[in-house]
């Protein structure tokens, strides 16, 4: 058996039909893991005897002809920013290098009531916060295309865990284009559901209110199954909203008709990599033989997005990031004068170069006197942006766009340069200022063999029509 030549929906029927067990499926995957992430890096912990007393508890219930779940026996990596109770879950930080939770996240909670199989925690940008994964506290994750090149980030594990075949399914976490991007990098699908579709509870805050989790997976069919299990309401979440969950398998192999594809003149200008452009040309030609109109959208206020995010993300993270103060729980340093230099000390030692960069940010932006002039302002900006999308999408079913402006970059090419690092998520970012889902699919390779992406967005909550025009492509 090879993971690497099954999808999850392929390894279901296989589990069901007693080709292969809950345990050597498993078995396979960590077999997988100690072969191939050496080189890769993508996991920073697998937890072998847990996730093999899962698969055994998977496989017990098969032969007792218990009721199982819809992932029953999936092997599932996680993106270390989510709670597992009793792992350590880190984010990539040294501030939590030692921090075990003591209760599920929901979505922890939703794949263990799906039987899935919680593999292990996959690297990422501390405290999310990157487009390279290379600001982890613990080791640089490759892309399995070009060891040399970055996965992208943050959610750079989670995509290289997938691509490199080392685990079928895997979830990340995206707050301006940490699974989308990484997943246009890796070459594998990557969905951004709408901002309240899938609970933050147990989700280390980054942005509050631009985080969403979101799988990964090689195709889209394997995407909605996994969404499946993580969509729906949790009031343990103020922001989770209370709204039927569609099947999302049930019509993805039926092509939308009528569809009306929206695309931007100014995604094709300056910066975008002509082997990109060339890919993405190709795609709405694709959707043209498909029978889609495609239709020429404007968006006048997404050229101000980066310069909005980086004002509101950052802001939030000063916020949410100043419960790490070496008091109740995390990183404290082992000498001090008093609680201020306390305080100094141990955020100094535990946050890493990135992370002390955009609190820096998020508390001049937040401070007296430039509290209106930037943060305020930045607020009027993303409802701007929000306006254009909905004026967009009153006249378009989707929007299609490039997901990055070139393909994987080398690993360390950009760490000197942060704002060329935050472009990197040019297109990605107005979707989380606006709240609503988009996804990355593979649309080719550049002649160097590194994948493209390709990006659609829809309106909020029409995930299940995104996943089909996603699906449409890749059959074609």
């Amino acid at each position: 058996m090879s993971i690497g030549l099954e999808s999850a929906s392929q390894l279901l029927e296989s589990l069901a039909t007693g080709s292969i067990t809950a345990t050597a499926l498993a078995e396979e995957c960590i077999s997988q893991i100690d072969t191939r992430d050496g080189e890769i890096q993508a996991f920073l912990g697998v937890d072998k005897d847990a996730a093999l007393a899962q698969a055994a508890e998977v496989d017990r219930k098969r032969e007792a002809g218990e009721t199982l779940g819809p992932l029953a026996g999936i092997p599932v990596a996680l993106k270390d920013n989510i709670c597992v109770n009793g792992s350590t879950t880190t984010c990539a930080s040294r501030i939590l290098e030692n921090f075990s939770p003591i209760y599920d996240a929901h979505i922890v909670e939703q794949l263990k009531a799906a039987d899935a199989v919680i593999l292990g925690r996959t690297n990422l940008d501390e405290f999310a916060m990157g487009s390279s994964c290379e600001n982890s506290a613990y080791q640089t994750t490759r892309n399995p295309h070009n060891l040399e090149c970055a996965p992208g980030g943050s959610s750079g594990g989670s995509a290289a865990a997938v691509a490199g075949k080392m685990v079928p399914l895997s979830i990340g976490s995206d707050t301006g284009g940490s699974i989308r991007q990484p997943a246009a990098f890796c070459g594998v699908v990557g969905l951004k559901p709408t901002y309240g579709r899938v609970s933050r509870y147990g989700l280390f805050a980054f942005a509050s209110s631009l985080d969403q989790i979101g799988p990964f997976a090689n195709n889209v069919t394997d995407a909605a199954l996994l969404l499946q299990s993580l969509a729906g309401h949790d009031a343990r979440d103020s922001t989770s909203v209370d709204q039927p969950v569609p099947d999302y398998t049930a019509n993805l192999d039926q092509p939308l008709a009528g569809l009306k594809v929206g695309i931007v003149a100014d995604h094709y200008g300056e910066g975008l990599d002509d082997e990109v452009q060339q890919a993405v040309v190709a795609a709405q030609d694709t959707y043209r033989k498909l029978g889609a109109e495609i239709k020429e959208v404007e968006l006048p206020n997404a050229r101000f997005g980066v310069a909005a995010y980086y004002i509101i993300a950052p802001s939030e993270a000063s916020s949410n990031l100043a419960r790490y103060d070496g008091v109740h729980y995390g990183h404290r340093a082992a000498t001090f004068e008093n609680m201020v230099d306390m305080y100094e000390a141990s955020r100094g030692e535990g946050f890493g170069p990135e992370v002390k960069r955009r609190i820096m940010l998020g508390t001049y932006a937040l401070s007296s006197g430039y509290y209106e002039a930037y943060y305020v302002k930045a607020l009027k900006v993303r409802r701007l942006i929000a306006n254009d999308y909905a004026k967009a999408f009153a006249d378009v079913d989707v929007i299609l766009s490039p997901t990055a402006p070139t393909p994987a970059f080398k690993i360390g090419e950009l760490t000197d340069d942060p704002l060329r690092m935050y472009l990197n998520d040019i297109y990605t970012i107005n979707a989380n200022l606006a709240g609503i889902p988009g996804i990355s699919i593979p649309c080719g390779k550049s002649a160097s063999g590194l994948p493209i992406g390709l990006q659609l967005l829809a309106p909020a909550f029409e995930e299940e029509k995104l996943l089909r025009m996603a699906r449409m492509f890749e059959r074609a």
